[in-house]
């Protein structure tokens, strides 16, 4: 058996394509879907589907944060293999059959899929998510052939049951998760073909809560393993990595939208050191909307 859990936070408007791409998923073996959410909107929408499809099932969680849903989910769900996603992003056609793939081999604990920009390429904040879709991808292509650790994508992972007790509040879920595994001496695969459509920021406010929200939950990642775990997003990382930029750009347009991405990204690790280090605000799990991506 299969279990899949959406997570979701106030996405009335979303949710429903989220649930429609996994019941049109080719799944060979039983599976369960699960959709958490704390508000009602959000659950009204899935009791719609659940009235039609019996391996639909609801939860109510708390409204604490994502990590605090999953550890009230995680002693409930009987699957061997378990699939996590969001409420405001969908699967594309045969990705959850591609995740499962990489499953086949034993050594494999832990694998993500690739995240796909749902937003158009010509418009600046546009551009930024499909580079750094490209970037992401790049990276965990090359880790995962050199059999390297990788983290995986929030939007669509998934990982071996009854390894996990319980997830962190305090880090990163699809951080924190891989690194346990990989501790544990399993693999961390990437399944490329294993697509899911998001829609990124589309304004300068969000771009930036967002980025640095993910970055101080990467930063987490030194209260549970040594500072020779080998991180995949770090400040530092970022820096090596940076010459795959300009693998990107198809024109002179997209040249100065790459640069201009350069200081931006220095701005939110300044912010992420400032709250982390000066005034001692941490990565926190917690709901927190970023409205342009809905």
């Amino acid at each position: 058996m299969i279990s899949i859990i959406i997570t979701s936070f106030r996405e009335p408007g979303t949710v429903g394509r989220a649930i429609e791409a996994f019941l049109q998923q080719r799944i060979k073996e039983r599976y369960g879907l699960i959709v958490a959410a704390p508000d009602k909107e959000t659950l009204d929408v899935a009791r719609r589907y659940q009235k039609k499809y019996k391996q639909i099932k609801l939860f109510k969680d708390p409204g604490k944060g994502k990590s605090y849903a999953l550890n009230l989910l995680l002693p409930k769900v009987k699957g061997r293999i378990l699939i996590l996603s969001d409420g405001d992003v969908f699967v594309g056609k045969n990705s959850i059959s591609e995740l499962l793939k990489v499953f086949e081999d034993k050594k494999v604990g832990c694998a993500t899929g690739q995240p796909v920009s749902l937003d158009n390429r010509n418009t600046l904040f546009g551009y930024w998510s499909h580079l750094q879709c490209y970037v992401l991808h790049k990276i965990r292509e090359r880790r995962a052939k050199r059999k390297q650790f990788l983290e995986c994508s929030g939007y669509l992972w998934a990982f071996r049951n009854g390894i996990i007790k319980s997830f962190p509040r305090d880090v990163a879920e699809d951080t924190i998760i891989p690194a346990f595994f990989w501790l544990e001496g399993w693999e961390i695969a990437y399944a490329p073909n294993a697509l899911v459509y998001v829609k990124f920021p589309s304004n300068l406010c969000d771009f930036i809560e967002q980025k640095k929200r993910t970055a101080k939950g990467h930063e987490s990642l030194y209260k549970y393993v040594n500072k020779k775990f080998p991180r995949m997003k770090s400040f530092r990382n970022e820096l090596l990595e940076s010459w795959q930029l300009f693998c990107f750009p198809k024109n002179i347009k997209e040249i100065f939208w790459t640069l201009l991405l350069f200081p931006l990204r220095l701005y939110v690790w300044l912010l992420v050191f400032w709250h982390i280090k000066i005034k001692r605000q941490p990565y926190i799990d917690g709901w927190k909307r970023v409205e342009s991506t809905k």
